[in-house]
């Protein structure tokens, strides 16, 4: 399938910058986006009431066609309080991508087609994949084992292999890449776009404390620690993190998936302020850098395997 029209001649790389909770806040988005990768964050990061909607009109009056695209992320669960408040900003202020997550809803992507708004919805096995692609989702986002925050547990090479034997739309790849090697390879395997988290955490525009950028220059893939227990879904935490908390990584109970409340979440919830999310792609960050210098390293990488792998 042809590249949507929307990122046509806009990016760097072909990538997306994943919407994160408290991280990716309205400098980090802006900033990726010039830097030419889509920047993306969840709407609930915007708070209190009324800071959705000045972020929007920023990201409007600031962003040009030079730019790459931004999209928001809607949480798509019963306990997200904000989801219909907040789907009527993306509507008023033509969002042009627009990523679901935690439920796949028809009305949801009806609305953003309104307009022609592009709808992905993110996945961790091909069952959900063809949920989502059934009630109207344009694109898919595969989050594959290793990625950061909330993920799978499926390698990238079946998810996407899956996948890729029924939907030929715009296909994302989720799960420890932090380098452009490893954005060709999505591409390789058949994905359209590397889907990128973790790396941003350790940027100077991301929203995150100066300890938690240092903890992931830090750490590597053996670092992080698969669990249910903060959010009641499972996703992938930095291990120091969550000893520091004064909890035993390794014998960490099980929390109960009806638990879930992301109206907690989106106010000052431990679980994401104390318990830091991160990927296994980390071993490849070194340093803090701007948004700007870590896509360029990425583009650089990015280009040097396409050449070695085309001699």
């Amino acid at each position: 399938m042809a590249m949507p029209a929307l990122f046509e001649n806009r990016l760097r790389i072909p990538a997306i910058a994943s919407p994160m909770f408290i991280v990716s806040q309205l400098p980090l988005v802006l900033a990726e986006c010039r830097a030419g990768v889509v920047g993306a964050f969840p709407s609930l990061n915007a708070r209190p009431s009324g800071v959705f909607e000045q972020w929007l009109q920023r990201l409007r009056q600031e962003l040009t066609d030079r730019d790459a695209p931004f999209a928001v992320n809607l949480i798509v669960h019963k306990s997200n309080p904000r989801l219909e408040e907040d789907l009527a900003l993306c509507v008023k202020y033509q969002v042009p991508l627009v990523i679901t997550s935690l439920g796949a809803r028809s009305d949801i992507n009806d609305a953003i087609h309104s307009y022609g708004g592009l709808v992905f919805h993110d996945v961790i096995d091909n069952r959900f994949a063809r949920k989502a692609v059934e009630k109207g989702a344009d694109g898919l986002i595969a989050v594959a084992a290793g990625a950061g925050g909330h993920a799978g547990t499926l390698s990238p090479f079946a998810l996407v292999q899956e996948i890729r034997q029924w939907f030929d739309g715009p296909l994302a790849l989720s799960g420890s890449i932090a380098t452009g090697d490893a954005v060709l390879a999505a591409r390789a395997m058949g994905a359209d776009f590397a889907y990128i988290g973790s790396a941003f955490i350790a940027t100077q525009e991301a929203n995150a404390e100066d300890a938690y950028k240092q903890m992931i220059v830090d750490s590597a893939g053996g670092d992080i620690v698969y669990s249910n227990l903060f959010t009641g879904v499972h996703g992938n935490y930095l291990r120091p993190s969550i000893a520091r908390a004064g909890l035993d990584p390794d014998n960490l109970p099980v929390s109960d998936p009806s638990k879930m409340d992301f109206g907690e979440m989106a106010g000052d919830a431990k679980a994401w302020r104390d318990i830091w999310g991160c990927g296994q792609g980390i071993g490849a960050v070194r340093e803090v850098v701007t948004a700007a210098a870590l896509v360029e390293r990425l583009a650089r990488e990015y280009d040097a395997a396409r050449a070695r792998i085309g001699g």
